[in-house]
């Protein structure tokens, strides 16, 4: 069997749910597909929550945005009338309107679980309904009640050893088995019946975590791009796409920074030599890219990451002591605890820097507790580039136009924290 995943952006209207049936029906050994939310719905129903949150009925009208957008694609894909999808999407809609009106305004990532997970949830719903309404085998399934997580919300710590016998229970291949499982990324569930997410972007970790747990023989992530390029195409010019990345080479890229795989997708993959295919949805018939298992050396192009909304904190001792193991334990204790994920730092005998996502949620806290031991300075608005496999070239064009913080360079690499 094999786990397919598509993003938002593959399933954003009517067109793209028949284009990912299209994909699937075309293969004919035994699928997981994983599906993320429609679109830009994970950002709408946190819009939703902030409004929410902060008591600003203004989020009424995102919710009619998100009532509509839903059950707009429902009626186009099975007409206007009352149909079982109309009645099941507009059921889960009525569970976000309730819980809207309901709901604690208690700790955040909390909150956020139990609200943003109904993206995940309406996707595959319409899909799984579209799907048997076409007369595939296929079969809905709650992902929250198979893979099992920690109560870490909004980035939940999943259970692999319960969650392996639930998906073996759960995920059935053979005769009289459906052919197809349709089911939710980026959300799992806690033992109490709880909802948790896996971080920001994070289906594609669902998908390879099935992969691990039921030995897939590979999994294939469906984007709008042929396959992973070695930049953004919609910030540098000229991008080409990568053949074959190593898994080693693809761990790099996830660390600094690159959205194309999730960090945390590798490794499930990497433990069982599972390949993993980036392919277009666009194109499903291109050739993508591999990452795959290997020693042998791959020549690669220069690979742009950029990381925009970066913080750079510098920390100085209070009684200007160095900065030495004790000092470097109790920053980075500060930081786990606060789960503030250090990008790139650099250490002197007197001060401390770190480069940190701005996140409103989890940074605030961090500094503050950091002000009891340090003298803290930041700059915010700022971006991280990182160039894997640099030239001379690249260094020359990479430092033009840009107001430098810091530097970092090795043999392989070279990371820059810059204003424009």
């Amino acid at each position: 069997m094999k786990v397919f995943k598509f993003g938002g952006t593959s399933v954003k209207s009517a067109e793209g749910v028949k284009n990912l049936i299209k994909i699937i029906e075309g293969y004919k050994q035994p699928l997981v597909v994983v599906v993320s939310a429609m679109g830009k719905t994970t950002n709408l129903l946190e819009r939703i929550l902030k409004g929410y949150l902060e008591q600003n009925k203004s989020f009424w009208d995102d919710f009619t945005e998100l009532k509509q957008f839903h059950l707009q694609i429902t009626n186009v894909l099975f007409g206007e009338s009352e149909t079982k999808c109309f009645n099941e999407v507009s059921k889960l809609l009525a569970e976000v309107e309730t819980m809207l009106q309901s709901m604690p305004k208690g700790d955040f990532n909390f909150c956020y679980d139990q609200l943003v997970c109904y993206g995940e949830l309406l996707s595959t719903t319409i899909i799984a309904n579209y799907a048997a309404a076409t007369g595939l085998n296929s079969q809905w399934v709650d992902i929250r009640r198979t893979l099992i997580s920690d109560n870490t919300y909004r980035e939940g710590n999943i259970n692999f050893n319960l969650s392996k016998e639930l998906c073996l229970k759960t995920f059935r291949f053979g005769l009289g088995s459906p052919n197809f499982y349709i089911t939710q990324g980026f959300i799992a569930g806690t033992t109490s019946g709880l909802t948790t997410t896996l971080g920001r972007e994070g289906s594609d970790y669902t998908a390879a975590i099935l992969a691990n747990l039921l030995n897939a023989a590979d999994v294939t992530i469906w984007k709008d791009v042929e396959g992973v390029l070695n930049a953004d195409p919609r910030v540098f010019k000229n991008t080409v796409k990568l053949g074959r990345v190593s898994f080693k080479e693809a761990i790099e890229l996830a660390y600094c920074g690159a959205q194309i795989i999730h960090p945390k997708t590798i490794k499930p993959l990497q433990n069982k030599s599972i390949k993993l295919y980036v392919k277009s949805f666009l194109n499903p018939n291109a050739e993508g890219t591999l990452v795959y298992q290997t020693d042998n050396a791959i020549n690669y192009p220069p690979i742009y990451i950029r990381k925009e909304n970066q913080v750079l904190v510098s920390l100085t001792p209070i009684d200007f002591s160095f900065v030495i193991e004790d000092c470097l334990s109790r920053i980075f204790a500060i930081l786990f605890k606060h789960r503030v994920k250090a990008n790139l730092v650099q250490s002197s005998a007197i001060s401390f820097s770190v480069c940190v996502d701005d996140e409103e949620h989890f940074l605030p806290g961090a500094l503050d507790e950091l002000k009891q031991s340090f003298t803290v300075r930041y700059n915010k608005g700022l971006e991280l580039i990182t160039v894997r496999h640099y030239t001379s070239e690249t260094i020359k064009n990479l430092y033009t136009g840009k107001v430098v913080y810091l530097e970092q360079k090795t043999r392989g690499t070279v990371r820059l924290v810059f204003a424009k």
